[in-house]
């Protein structure tokens, strides 16, 4: 049974609707994401870091709209390219792990940018992800 408080904390919790057919690559989920988490800031949102960092201390739910279409937006071939550029401008980038995310991307064990992306946001309790 929830109580009046605990009906109080489900109303006044705040929703968050990232929309996939507003984007079809991270560049564009990271312009998203700043749009709709952001407004009032600054900067915005460019590398997977990044977009976990501001996670911290929000708290909302998370409708993620479309999300099929991004689904198969960030999918293998985009991570794969992802990891290709990495690869291809070396330092900063850690080049010997990001081979290895690549070769577990091709030989199937690896993560797509949309499971890694879903994996950040269900990593920060305060933030339930919905999949629409």
């Amino acid at each position: 049974m929830i109580t009046t408080d605990q009906e109080l904390d489900l109303r006044n919790k705040k929703m968050t609707v990232i929309n996939g057919s507003h984007f079809s690559s991270l560049e564009g989920f990271y312009e998203e994401i700043s749009n709709v988490l952001m407004k009032d800031a600054d900067w915005k949102v460019g590398t997977l870091d990044g977009f976990d960092d501001i996670l911290y201390g929000v708290e909302t739910d998370i409708t993620w709209k479309n999300s099929q279409k991004s689904k198969e937006d960030l999918g293998f071939e985009a991570t794969k390219e992802f990891y290709e550029n990495k690869i291809s401008q070396g330092k900063p980038f850690n080049v010997k792990l990001i081979q290895q995310k690549l070769d577990e991307l091709i030989d199937g064990s690896g993560q797509t940018l949309f499971e890694i992306l879903v994996e950040i946001i269900e990593s920060h309790q305060n933030i339930t992800l919905i999949l629409d």
